[in-house]
């Protein structure tokens, strides 16, 4: 299968990435976390803060103040045990997980974190973070600053920056249940990663630039991944000093992937999968490989959109950004599935999540590498019901504005409840379904495969700040690629605009799940 064909499939016809006969083997499943083995590792502090209310200032970290990032980031915050709802009375299905501040699809975590840290309380290097041990494993010793920066194609001074992080996708580690459809979950949830990521490094006085671009197999060399299992998804530098995020870069300053390769030696490291038998992803990696960039020449940059302007203007009050505790935010995130209760929303609660979201949402990237650019790539549509002052429609949420233009009014819970043929969210009992949208080319013009797990990555971004600021406002939301994306494009009119919906997020407000939790925290 082509990359082209692949990539339709996977937003409209899932059916077509997927044998018919595929069965999951629940008994090989591996790890949901990567376990290095025979390497020295660095213990990290138990004793994290428990509120993160307060923005510290810039300052450059230690290894504690390292590991509440890397806690806060993707730790392991909770353990939580229920009973399945398809159990019968002679049976009791006990359901068990270790919960993290950020959703992922099937609760596998596709995703890794690895830094180069320049700590004066820590050898310089590179570094995974070890999730089940909160620590870090030392892979390779020394500084990787000038290595770093010109895989980056010279556009941020590494040197000025106390370190970075990799995020990663482990492709077998959500292949094994979801076939094909892990490609679309792994770019999505890398998104939820990073988003979260940025959201703490505030809390921390931490500067953080996210880099989509880079020669990926120099990164996967430095980080001693092989590229048949692993891939590096996106690069975050951070500083607490003044850096320059966008440093130009004439043409005869061009790197090879294959040049900066060279100039290190190989790592060869092992590591605890835990499944038995691994089935063959091939599409996976081939379209990994059809994305990955060899030349800093072939970096791009993006023109930001242009604003939907049609439909009936609806205004929204105006309203201050939210204050909260994002540590209890990250403690209190929950994804109600059939757990959702009516509930009306005022006027005021929907600005402020709409407002939190779009102004937490802005970012520094290589895509565009203006912060206050307000033209997003991915956007917020949505249908509302029983929401107070507001009739019940569908409506585009435009940010320079802050207020809502109506596309579509009535009540589309039918259609868009038509279109989940999982069934497990009952949308008659939600005031809130958002959908974010974007380019239904995913940019190939601009970055060719590439810019399809970018868009995904930035959806997971958005998402991300959707959840945190629903959860602030003791709402939940519940992310959904189980739905039919044609429909809500109908609703929305996208087709004249080429773009498409990539996620769906009911939110609402929920009742108590029967069900054991507890923090892992002291």
């Amino acid at each position: 299968m082509n990359p082209d064909t692949f990539l339709h499939n996977l937003h409209f016809d899932i059916d077509g990435i997927t044998p018919p006969d595929w069965e999951v083997d629940w008994e090989d499943a591996p790890l949901a976390y990567k376990l290095y083995r025979g390497l020295p590792a660095v213990p990290l502090s138990l004793e994290v803060p428990l509120s993160l209310k307060e923005w510290e200032a810039p300052a450059k970290p230690d290894r504690r103040r390292i590991g509440n990032f890397l806690w806060y980031t993707f730790g392991l915050n909770q353990f939580s045990q229920s009973v399945s709802p398809f159990s019968s009375e002679e049976h009791w299905d006990i359901m068990q997980s270790l919960r993290r501040s950020v959703p992922s699809g099937g609760a596998l975590y596709p995703n890794e974190l690895y830094m180069f840290l320049k700590l004066e309380d820590l050898p310089e290097g590179i570094y995974h973070y070890d999730v089940l041990h909160h620590r870090l494993v030392l892979l390779r010793k020394g500084n990787f600053d000038s290595y770093i920066a010109r895989a980056l194609g010279g556009r941020c001074d590494v040197s000025s920056c106390f370190g970075a992080v990799f995020v990663t996708t482990v492709f077998w580690k959500n292949y094994f249940k979801y076939n094909n459809f892990a490609y679309r979950l792994q770019g999505l949830d890398a998104g939820g990663v990073i988003g979260q990521l940025i959201e703490v490094s505030k809390r921390f006085g931490f500067a953080a630039g996210v880099y989509f671009q880079f020669l990926d197999r120099a990164l996967n060399h430095l980080l001693g991944l092989s590229e048949d299992e692993e891939s590096v998804y996106a690069a975050i530098p951070l500083s607490v000093e003044p850096t320059g995020w966008a440093s130009a870069r004439s043409r005869s300053e061009i790197t090879t992937a294959s040049e900066l390769c060279e100039e290190i030696t190989p790592i060869r490291t092992k590591n605890l999968v835990r499944s038995k038998k691994i089935k063959d992803y091939q599409m996976l990696t081939s379209i990994n490989k059809a994305s990955m960039q060899e030349s800093t020449n072939s970096f791009s940059q993006i023109m930001p959109p242009e604003s939907h302007s049609e439909g009936r203007p609806v205004t929204l009050p105006p309203v201050n950004r939210i204050s909260y505790d994002l540590a209890s935010v990250c403690r209190e995130r929950f994804s109600p599935d059939m757990d959702f209760a009516s509930g009306r929303v005022s006027r005021e609660q929907l600005a402020a999540l709409l407002q939190e979201a779009a102004e937490s949402y802005l970012y520094r990237n290589d895509l565009d590498m203006a912060i206050e650019k307000r033209a997003s790539r991915v956007t917020i549509y949505m249908c509302l019901n029983h929401v107070e002052g507001i009739p019940d429609g569908a409506y585009y949420y435009d940010s320079d504005a802050h207020s809502l233009r109506e596309i579509s009014p009535g009540d589309h819970r039918l259609a868009l409840q038509t279109g989940m043929p999982a069934g497990n969210v009952n949308l008659f009992q939600v005031p809130l379904c958002f959908h974010i949208a974007g380019d239904k080319a995913y940019h190939k013009a601009e970055l060719s495969y590439r810019g399809y797990r970018i868009q995904q990555m930035e959806v997971g971004m958005l998402m991300q700040r959707l959840l945190i600021a629903a959860t602030a406002l003791g709402m939940g939301g519940h992310p959904l690629l189980g739905f039919d994306a044609k429909i809500s494009d109908e609703i929305y009119r996208l087709e004249t605009q080429e773009k498409t919906s990539l996620i769906q997020i009911p939110i609402g407000f929920y009742r108590a799940r029967p069900w054991l939790r507890g923090n892992l925290i002291s």
